[in-house]
């Protein structure tokens, strides 16, 4: 598979009901309401049909019911099995007032189901010219910027860009922002421009005729971006019972389908264009086009044909041309105008066919995008038992009617039976982690079900290596507790390559005491544990799995690991803990922190006023052999931003005997004074030798509200 998220491509199969939001169907852990999800049996043949239906204003109508739905297939009216109304709030990051941006949480959790929106944004670098690079950069940050809630995941995809360039799911902007940065446009230049160059070099050549001599590559490049985009809908179609979207970033196909005689290659690429069609159609994906340069009549490309070449077949000098009529106009603007009008055919056809539409030839991209986030916000989701299940490639055509005058409804339009045999699923080998296990590992979305969350903090280990440490909290009423009972702990770092870099698999059986276990169930259970990761961009997948009732949960974090030995002064990850939420047992304490902290480091960042902060980091310092200072200070700011605690102290270069190497930091922060809200919590270090170079982390935390008196 060419998908350049280089994960495994693991479904989220219905049999252990690991869709978006949902937990496996053996368990009904408690959870805030959201978007429902349609359940059917183990076997996944069902047909799930989104439908967006709006009144004559353009408004989305919220008021229908089952029965004011018909679904067509074939022509004959299918039986409803399944009907849901998905209507998600885009939802704003909680920031700090006085923040510009808001501050990255250093804690994930899976506490609330998944029930945001889900995008992949193919950046089509092989069909979008050089010089518009700037152009979809441009574009696309305004979208995660401005559309993107804090409760949706994005993933980046470069079509032929290096796969470090992409970026698996997630919602953190400043991610997503850099891979989009890394974009660069790889289209060669327009049919028209190669063939006037070519023109310009045969002049006076007599029988010279004009070709463009970039169609072998053109054709190539057709194929594999066509490729990559049906093999993103095929992986995508893993996820049910929500809108499932492909923001396709492109100027268009540079190959002209239509000619199918002149062209050797055009009914490759046609039968190309129908296979993504079949593929995000059976996966139920929409695909939304979008051309980056807005309206636009390629002018800009056009300065590039100084003079059209004279018509009647001779030159302005009386040279002969070789051309003909049709092959003079076809070297000029028209030409160009010409192949604008096949690219957005091409994005078009791709959008419509999927249940999307293209943003083409309008530079109101804000309206546009607006549009994209309703249709991914609010529509019914409709699902059917198909009635030939055959695995046979048959396409089958949909039509969906709302029994309501004056409403407009856009569907899929079919979609494909699968064709050849039934995977097989392979055999566990002897030691190896369970199926289910190993899919919610490889899953590129969190489940819920057993609640947990996750915190990690990389320190300097053992060059080239950094030790990465990892905290895991589960929720104690989740677990049964029963003499004997066992839970496993599976994690993995995933690398920008989508490779495995580290992890582990590790079981505690819970032989509790009865005043442990009063705890446990109270409060919680804690295990920590140590990662050697070298420098680089990770996702860290951690599974929990408590075996005696299967229930199962994850988390997915990103985690950046500094390189250590470069910058002139860096620091490690801050790690908390507090007088209250050192209460919660820790199974595994960490060796290197006990001699640190009063307590283990903890995951909460919601504490009592009358609570007490502890906290250690590691500043790096690789100018050690000159003699200098360096001050170390702490503050915690108000949401308005008001500075509320200053601590400070100064750090020697002879602490660490001239040598590359780190300061110990630990500070205590009260927290008595400060009443129920948001903070930051801030540790920067100031080195005082020459152009004073700084390293800081934050931490935004809150203080609860009083609990109400019984």
């Amino acid at each position: 598979m060419k998908y350049r998220i280089r994960i495994a491509a693991i479904m989220l199969l219905a049999g252990h009901a690991l869709v978006a939001g949902q937990a496996p169907p053996s368990q009904t852990p408690a959870a805030p309401p959201g978007p429902e999800t349609p359940t059917f049996r183990v076997q996944v043949d069902y047909v799930e049909v989104d439908a967006f239906v709006t009144d004559a204003q353009g408004r989305f109508v919220r008021d229908l019911k089952k029965e004011d739905f018909q679904v067509f297939e074939d022509n004959k009216q299918q039986t409803v099995s399944a009907f849901t109304l998905v209507d998600i709030p885009v939802e704003r990051a909680v920031r700090p007032l006085f923040a510009a941006q808001p501050v990255e949480p250093d804690v994930k959790t899976n506490a609330r189901p998944f029930d945001g929106r889900i995008y992949i944004v193919l950046l089509d670098d092989l069909h979008v010219q050089p010089l518009h690079t700037q152009m979809v950069r441009r574009v696309m940050r305004k979208f995660i910027l401005e559309k993107l809630g804090a409760n949706d995941l994005m993933a980046v995809i470069h079509v032929q860009g290096r796969t470090e360039y992409s970026q698996e799911f997630t919602n953190s902007k400043r991610l997503l922002l850099a891979a989009v940065d890394k974009f660069f446009g790889k289209a060669e230049r327009p049919a028209t421009v190669e063939a006037y160059q070519q023109y310009l070099a045969t002049i006076g050549i007599p029988g010279a005729g004009i070709s463009d001599p970039m169609v072998q590559k053109r054709a190539f490049d057709a194929r594999n971006t066509l490729e990559e985009l049906q093999a993103i809908a095929d992986w995508f179609g893993g996820v049910h019972g929500r809108r499932k979207s492909i923001l396709f970033v492109s100027e268009g196909i540079e190959y002209d389908i239509e000619d199918v005689f002149g062209k050797q290659d055009a009914s490759m690429i046609m039968d190309r264009t129908r296979d993504v069609i079949r593929s995000a159609t059976k996966s139920n994906v929409s695909i939304y086009a979008v051309d980056p340069r807005g309206l636009t009549d390629m002018g800009d490309i056009g300065i590039e044909l100084n003079s059209a070449p004279a018509s009647g077949g001779v030159d302005s000098d009386g040279n002969a041309t070789g051309l003909t009529e049709q092959q003079v106009q076809s070297l000029g603007l028209r030409g160009l105008q010409n192949e604008l009008r096949l690219q957005h055919n091409s994005l078009r056809t791709l959008a419509e066919e999927t249940g999307g539409f293209a943003v083409i030839n309008t530079n109101s991209f804000d309206n546009t995008f607006s549009r994209i986030v309703e249709e991914n916000s609010s529509y019914y989701v409709l699902a059917y038992y198909p009635p030939s299940p055959k695995r046979d490639g048959k396409f089958h055509n949909i039509r969906v009617r709302v029994n309501r005058p004056g409403v407009t409804v856009r569907a899929r339009r079919g979609y494909a039976n699968p064709s050849g045999k039934a995977p097989v699923v392979a055999a566990s080998t002897p030691g190896a982690l369970p199926a289910e296990i190993r899919e919610v590992l490889d899953s590129p979305l969190p489940v819920s079900g057993l609640t947990m969350q996750v915190f990690a903090a990389p320190f300097k280990g053992t060059a080239p290596k950094a030790s990465v440490l990892l905290g895991v909290e589960i929720r104690g009423k989740d677990l049964k507790l029963a003499a004997g009972d066992k839970l496993q702990l599976s994690y993995r770092a995933v690398d920008a390559k989508g490779k495995y870099q580290g992890g582990s698999n590790d079981t505690v059986t819970l032989n509790l005491r009865p005043e442990t276990r009063a705890l446990v169930e109270q409060a919680g259970l804690r295990t920590l544990s140590r990662l050697e990761l070298p420098p680089g961009r990770y996702q860290l997948r951690v599974v929990a799995d408590e075996l005696n009732t299967k229930l199962v949960g994850s988390v997915l974090y990103d985690l950046d690991v500094p390189d250590f030995s470069k910058a002139p002064l860096s620091m490690s990850g801050i790690v908390l803990t507090s007088v209250t939420a050192s209460r919660v047992p820790t199974v595994r304490p960490d060796a290197e922190l006990q001699q640190l902290l009063p307590a283990s480091p903890v995951g909460t960042r919601v504490f009592p006023a009358n609570d007490e902060i502890a906290l250690f980091t590691e500043v790096y310092d690789n100018a050690a052999s000159t003699a200098h200072k360096v001050d170390i200070i702490t503050t915690v700011t108000s949401d308005e931003g008001k500075v509320l605690f200053k601590t400070d102290e100064t750090r020697d270069s002879s602490d660490i005997q001239g040598k590359r190497g780190g300061y110990g930091y630990t500070a205590r922060v009260p927290l008595k004074d400060l009443t129920p809200g948001i903070y930051v919590l801030k540790v920067e270090a100031r080195s005082r030798l020459g152009a004073g170079p700084t390293a800081d982390r934050q931490v935004q935390f809150s203080i609860a509200e009083a609990a109400a008196p019984r």
